[in-house]
Order: C-alpha cells, then structure tokens, then sequence
C-alpha cells in the first residue's frame, strides 16, 4: 500500500466522501482513515435534498449553489458506482391551516423562490392521505440513498486500496511545518470530516459542535401507494417495496445513539395524525446529527497547525450542503481563495486555546 499522499481524510461518511470526490477531480492523493462510527448521521438520514425551509417557507441558505455543486457529484458517484443514488421525488407539504395556504402563496410570488415552489394548491394526492387545507408541492427536490453511497463507497474505497480501516489514534499523529505522518503514512495535510466524533478530537474539540440526536422509524403499509415524499410535522419518504422512512425527532440533549420509546410515540403520534392506512413499524434507529447552532458548516484551517484542517457541522442537510462544503473547503486550501467568514471556523477563534506541548 501506498505511504505517501496529498491527504489524510479521517471520516467516510457525507462529509469524507464529498471531499475524497473534490480530490479526485483534481487529481490529488489521499488515504481514509475511518471505522464506521463517524458515520452514525450520513446513514440514517433521510437523505432529502430541498431547496425550501418548509417550516418557515424561506429558502435554504445558498441552495443554488449547493444544488449545482451536488447533484454532478451523486450523477458522478452513480456511474463511477454503478448504483442508483439520487431518486427525483418531489416534496409535498400538507398544510395545517389557511394561515399556512395563505403563507404558501405568498412564497410562490418571490421571485427568488418561484424556481422552488408550485403556485397550484394540491386538494388531493393520495386517498390514505388526511388534509383539510390541501398541499404544496416543492420543485427541484429528490433523495439521495445515503446508505447504499456509504457502502457502495467503502468497498470502492477498498478495493482501490484508499482506506484504513481504524480507530484514529491520535497518539500517532505527528505534525510538522508543511506535512503530516501518521503510523507509516505520510501526507501534506489532513482532513478531519468525523462528524459528531470531532467532540473527541482534541485538535478541534473546542468547537461548538453539539450534536442533535434524530430518531426514524421504518413502516410497511401495503395500502399506502405514496411516491412523493410528504411532510408534515414529520418527512414520510418512500423507500420502495411499501416501506416508508418517518422522522425524525430532535433531541438536544440525549448524546446517545440508543432508541426510545418516547422517540417512537412521538413520531407515530404524528404519523396516525395524518395517516388514514394500516401500518406495520418494522425499524427503529437512531443517529446523532453534527449540528451548529448557527447553522453553519465548521471549514477551515487549524489555528496552530498549518497542515490540519477540518470539514464538518453539515447538520441536517448534510447531501445538499456536504458537496459544496468539500469545494469550498479545496479551493481555500489549494487555490488560496478565502472561505465565507460564516463557514469559517475562525468565527469560533476565541473558543481556542492552544495546547500545552511543555
């Protein structure tokens, strides 16, 4: 195996594997260095890619962007794969009042949103379906299959002889002016894209990342026959076969990965709300979101370690914003070209204290 890279990427979920893809288009050189736990968010999340914040009907930050960014990548990652990865579905949201019709409307006439929202008022979509207020459709959306691209890009990865398959152990990391070297590997610089895990990082473990557990639920009903992803208080989004992913829940303060039954209630309470059909619950997980409270993405260059760099805090739209992120993150480093000072970790530079090397 190869000792000598460009990069040391530590994470091999949404976040790892944009950055890995950015590399390759560029020619560059890396090694992953991953154990599966830092990808306890990318594989259960829904996956959705929205352009519309569809609590408050306002757009997503910067979503143009991340949409022209991404979706080339999934489409890339489908051929190089050879696996079916982005499905185009479209989202509807049922509304719960004529407050939230009129809200609607009024979002269809922005000019900025227009490209993202259907004017029409749906009054039926599906028979299994409860609505009084009817349903707004959302363009430009789908799912990414996060769990398939996971696995999909671990046995790629393997087979190319470009993952480590390891704890990361900082006690063999060594870090110099200009290159990195770990156990027998050497590098330029290193990627830290472990997702919730940075909390145990202590080269960026200063950094509030505070992670939001999410519970999903897996449902059988045979009788639904939805294709659309709906969103209500919950996403309900076809898997195919009759199964349906439900979620998912936020708790801000449960750090750990176990499922509850106060998780579970919540979400089916929400379900038979809306939901005329039978149903059979056939799973229950339960992953830990990397998520800033200022929404944001954690990018950029450590404070004290010139080769030492991070990508994290995709939070809960990790397909969209993930590919963006990478680019952003690669042309800071390679092309000298400055990071938004809102995905910048320097904005948390007071947080730092340097470590003690006495």
């Amino acid at each position: 195996m190869k000792t000598k890279y460009d990069y040391i990427i530590v994470g091999a979920g949404l976040a790892g594997i944009s950055f890995c893809e950015t590399l390759k288009s560029n020619n560059k050189t890396f090694i992953v260095i991953d154990n599966h736990d830092n990808n306890i968010a990318s594989v259960v999340a829904g996956g959705l890619y929205n352009p519309l914040v569809l609590k408050r009907f306002t757009k997503v930050w910067k979503a143009e962007e991340q949409l022209a960014i991404a979706l080339p990548m999934y489409s890339n990652l489908e051929k190089k794969l050879n696996v079916k990865l982005d499905y185009k579905l479209p989202v509807y949201r049922l509304f719960a009042s004529t407050e939230e019709q009129n809200n609607w409307f009024e979002t269809s006439d922005k000019p900025l949103l227009e490209n993202y929202v259907s004017q029409n008022i749906e009054q039926e979509i599906n028979p299994n379906i409860k609505n009084n207020f009817g349903f707004g459709k959302v363009l430009q959306t789908g799912k990414i299959d996060t769990k398939r691209l996971i696995t999909t890009y671990r046995t790629y990865l393997k087979q190319q002889q470009l993952i480590s398959e390891q704890q990361f152990d900082f006690t063999k990391l060594s870090i110099a002016n200009n290159s990195i070297t770990y156990d027998t590997i050497t590098a330029n610089k290193i990627v830290f894209a472990e997702g919730y895990s940075v909390n145990n990082n202590p080269l960026f473990n200063y950094l509030p990342l505070d992670g939001t557990k999410g519970e999903l639920i897996t449902i059988h009903a045979p009788k639904l026959k939805l294709d659309v992803v709906l969103k209500s208080s919950v996403f309900l989004i076809p898997l195919g076969n009759d199964m349906y992913r439900l979620g998912a829940t936020y708790d801000w303060k449960d750090k750990t990965l176990n499922t509850t039954s106060k998780g579970k209630e919540e979400l089916l309470s929400k379900l038979d709300k809306f939901l005329k059909c039978k149903y059979t619950v056939i799973n229950h997980i339960a992953g830990m979101r990397p998520t800033v409270k200022d929404r944001r993405p954690l990018l950029g260059q450590h404070p004290t370690y010139e080769p030492v760099y991070i990508l994290n805090g995709l939070g809960t739209r990790g397909v969209m914003i993930g590919p963006y992120a990478a680019n952003k993150l690669y042309d800071f480093i390679e092309n000298n070209i400055a990071l938004n000072n809102e995905v910048n970790i320097n904005r948390y530079a007071h947080l730092h204290q340097p470590i003690n090397q006495s």
